[in-house]
């Protein structure tokens, strides 16, 4: 009877805490910072930051006229 109390606290600690962590560290990272990049590219026009990161990456993904 004594294992089975064991396997029960273990199974709870590992799984339950576990799992429960990583959803919770997942949400946080969902209502930070992702969430407001999304409601930031909807917005019309897109705020100036916004379009600065979006310029630096366009530039990077072009392909260089240097050949």
């Amino acid at each position: 009877m004594e294992l089975l109390g064991n396997l029960a606290i273990g199974w709870f600690l590992g799984f339950v805490f576990g799992v429960g962590c990583s959803l919770v560290v997942l949400y946080a990272i969902y209502q930070g910072g992702y969430r407001k990049a999304i409601s930031d590219s909807l917005l019309n026009p897109p705020p100036e930051r916004y379009q600065q990161l979006h310029g630096k990456l366009r530039r990077k993904q072009e392909p260089s006229d240097n050949k």
